[in-house]
């Protein structure tokens, strides 16, 4: 196994982005890889030149300009006759807003790139900002009454790019979150991988409730579980149930909502929502129970 990330790194305690980097880790196996990483918590964690965190060639780049450089670093590869596979590996604030239009560029020209967002739903490494990842009703340091827009629908937006591939990743669901960093890992073209990595600093939680976290995520239907190929075809990787309970104590688990006073029965209807959304596309029927 690759050791992507190496022990002495500068994350934090119970970050979700040193869990989903191990489990990457297990992924690539003895595959050759390259990481592009903009600006970020993933940029500052290696720490000090000369020495470093990370096992394999990494190459920091600028905000916005993530996809562009590894789309560079692919197609010299590729010229070299080489099989190595150029990852970006970006936090939300890089893929959301600051990288977007390199990324839908990217995607557009279906560069042999596999786009990774690790996504803590905040902008954690200059202060705690809000994202369009920030989901309604978490506090942040520029809404700190809570932030009043839904999270954007990034799966969504790179499927409507028809790439090859584009799924979430759950890490309370390790084997799942195995077969599709491989079979991403694998395939070629421009590929798209969503992780919910838990914030503890950001989302005030406990550092140790991390993984517990994504679990009620995915079990309260807010996390969708998603593959999706060339745009079209949808799977529900891991079928939630829905649970009130799971999403009452998913948010009574994190202080980030305290000060807008967010329920469980204020979010159930943008849930049900939209999952009757990806029942559309995936072609299932929508139990009568969920619509109402």
């Amino acid at each position: 196994m690759t050791t992507v990330l190496r022990p002495g790194n500068s994350n934090c305690g119970g970050c979700g982005m040193s869990s989903a980097l191990q489990l990457f880790g297990r992924a690539v196996e003895a595959r050759p890889v390259q990481l592009v990483i903009p600006a970020c918590c993933g940029a500052v964690m290696a720490g000090s030149f000369p020495f470093a965190a990370l096992g394999v060639p990494t190459l920091l780049s600028t905000f916005a300009s993530a996809a562009a450089v590894a789309t560079g670093l692919s197609r010299v590869a590729r010229m070299n006759g080489e099989a190595t596979r150029v990852v970006c590996w970006a936090g939300d604030g890089g893929t959301y807003d600051i990288g977007m239009a390199t990324l839908s560029a990217a995607a557009e020209r279906n560069e042999d790139v596999l786009y990774v967002c690790y996504d803590n739903e905040v902008y954690g490494n200059t202060g705690g900002q809000r994202s369009s990842a920030t989901p309604a009703g978490a506090s942040t340091t520029s809404t700190p009454g809570g932030k009043r827009e839904e999270k954007k629908d990034i799966l969504g937006i790179l499927a409507a790019h028809r790439i090859p591939y584009a799924a979430s990743i759950s890490l309370a669901h390790a084997d799942d979150g195995l077969r599709k960093m491989r079979r991403a890992l694998d395939l070629g073209g421009f590929r798209f991988l969503h992780l919910l990595c838990p914030c503890p600093t950001g989302w005030k939680s406990e550092p140790a409730l991390g993984i517990e976290l994504v679990r009620l995520a995915v079990r309260s239907g807010l996390f969708p579980v998603l593959e999706i190929e060339e745009g079209r075809r949808l799977r529900v990787s891991v079928e939630p149930d829905f649970s009130m309970e799971a999403l009452e104590l998913y948010l009574s688990l994190q202080r980030r909502f305290q000060r807008s006073g967010l329920s469980a029965a204020d979010l159930r209807p943008s849930i049900d929502r939209h999952w009757r959304e990806l029942r559309a596309r995936s072609g299932r029927i929508v139990p009568a129970e969920r619509a109402r």
